[in-house]
């Protein structure tokens, strides 16, 4: 078998893996005085579909959604809680990935993320200097696994499909 031309790394689940199984808010509550589930239904279920489409600004709709259910935090405050959270990088996967770039393969993101997240993940945690370049669902306007997710990440490339290796931790991607 020949070496891809590019691997496409997935984040969340691949090489960002909370030690926890219930993720960055397993201790909202207990930290923030915040329940999960009254995040998820006032602003998780009405609010991120659109907004990792790129559709709306992250803080645009939680800062109304915390006013009603947390008045005690800003978006701020819980944006910054909730990345420091999600950021526990699989080293491993990052030093294979380092190995694969020295030898000349592209290394991308492929992720289904907003624009501040994404800025987190590739300026603050660093992944700007790891990978060639970075593909989010917000920029992009589609997510996976939607079809025109990869299309549009492939027209951007400029590599084709046979040549890509993808890492994901969904099989329905």
């Amino acid at each position: 078998m020949l070496a891809p031309r590019a691997v496409i790394f997935d984040v969340d689940g691949v090489l960002i893996i909370h030690p926890d199984p219930a993720g960055w808010s397993v201790h909202l509550e207990r930290d923030l005085g915040l329940p999960v589930a009254l995040l998820q239904e006032a602003f998780f279920k009405p609010h991120w579909d659109e907004i990792i489409h790129g559709c709306a600004a992250l803080q645009e709709r939680l800062t109304p959604a915390l006013a009603r259910i947390a008045p005690h935090l800003t978006a701020q405050q819980l944006i910054d809680y909730w990345f420091a959270q999600d950021a526990h990088l699989n080293q491993p996967l990052l030093d294979e990935a380092a190995a694969l770039r020295v030898s000349g393969v592209e290394l991308h993101l492929a992720t289904l993320q907003e624009h501040e997240r994404a800025r987190y993940l590739w300026e603050t945690l660093g992944f700007r200097e790891r990978f060639d370049h970075l593909h989010y669902s917000a920029d992009l306007g589609a997510a996976k696994p939607e079809a025109e997710f990869y299309a549009r990440i492939e027209a951007k490339t400029g590599v084709a499909p046979a040549d890509i290796f993808f890492i994901d931790d969904r099989q329905q991607n």
